[in-house]
């Protein structure tokens, strides 16, 4: 039984006490958050401890493992900490929002060898995950082309913009990585931007749509697009194509009836609509592959050099879009 301590209690940290909570192989011990309230809502609901404070999670020799759900400015201190303290770590994306801090951090942590994951949940989506391990015994031969389309129902508001970190290491940044995770290393990226959808995401400095093409070292080339509104739901997709063939991974409904009548013919239920319910499956994969990695271990599928590169990519991409050029990654 893996013992966990979750540090933050706000959305995305809920969802993860409770899928740790209901896990047959962990244990939720603690939840912090600087707001006591909210973790003291979510101790009630789930029975864990209230910690007072980060350094009696990182003390408490019952505790295996934090899962940072916190805001992003806190991870590098709270990783750097909770490795010293010989804790494993799963992290929420991104790192940081500032490569040099990412940097230092494993400097300053590296040779502790640290388990330390990040959380790529689209890694262990399913049909993602069929994909990929289909591309990987061959199916399409050599891989040539890849899109990947990731569509918000609805803009975020202008606080959320604000701090993060912009479109890129927010929101494509699970792109980026699911690019690597099915081509591998990018040599290359330019990115076209701009906002098409709220003139406030304009007015904070960012852009609500994009379309970025990436080449991969093997030659394969990666589009992706982007947009911070979408219609018809949370819109999430990958085709890969290669010399032998194709493979798609569709959106997910909440059923797969169909009807046919007279006014319309295999009308379906609309897509999901929210990120958590979308990737449910994927968000308790992810928790099993990191109580696998704790159990015995093994290196996570998506760890610190995975959260590292996709913020590079981020990077890339933003100086494309200010240069209007191709940027190379260096190796």
């Amino acid at each position: 039984m893996v013992s966990f301590a979750v540090l933050g209690c706000g959305r995305i940290g809920r969802m993860h006490a409770r899928n740790i909570g209901s896990h047959p192989r962990a244990g939720l011990v603690g939840v912090y958050d600087v707001v006591p309230g909210a973790a003291e809502e979510l101790s009630a609901e789930l029975g864990a401890r209230v910690l007072g404070s980060v350094d009696e999670a990182l003390g408490d020799p019952v505790i295996d493992a934090v899962f940072i759900a916190s805001t992003t400015d806190t991870h590098v201190d709270l990783i750097t900490r909770a490795a010293k303290a010989g804790k494993a770590v799963l992290c929420e994306k991104p790192i940081d929002l500032d490569i040099a801090r990412v940097e230092a951090c494993w400097r300053e942590i590296g040779t502790l060898d640290p388990l330390v994951m990040i959380g790529f949940n689209r890694r262990f989506d399913p049909s993602f995950r069929a994909l990929r391990d289909r591309i990987q015994a061959g199916e399409l031969g050599k891989v040539e082309q890849v899109v990947i389309t990731s569509r918000d129902p609805a803009p975020p508001p202008a606080q959320y913009i604000r701090g993060s970190g912009g479109l890129f290491r927010d929101m494509t940044i699970h792109d980026f990585d699911m690019a690597r995770y099915l081509v591998g290393d990018i040599v290359e990226i330019q990115a076209m931007g701009a906002t098409l959808v709220d003139p406030m995401i304009a007015g904070e400095g960012d852009i609500d749509s994009a379309m970025i093409v990436l080449r991969a070292a093997s030659g394969a080339l990666v589009h992706i697009n982007n947009s911070r509104r979408c219609a018809y739901g949370y819109d999430q997709r990958i085709e890969a194509f290669g010399e032998k063939g194709m493979l798609q991974a569709h959106n997910r409904r909440p059923t797969t009836v169909e009807s046919w009548g007279a006014e319309r013919t295999q009308a379906r239920d609309p897509v999901l609509d929210f990120f958590i319910e979308r990737y449910f499956e994927a968000y308790m994969a992810e928790i099993d592959h990191f109580v696998d990695c704790v159990e015995t271990g093994a290196k996570p599928l998506a760890g610190f050099a995975e959260g590292r590169e996709a913020l590079r990519l981020a990077d890339a991409g933003l100086e494309s879009l200010r240069t209007g050029g191709v940027v190379r990654l260096e190796r």
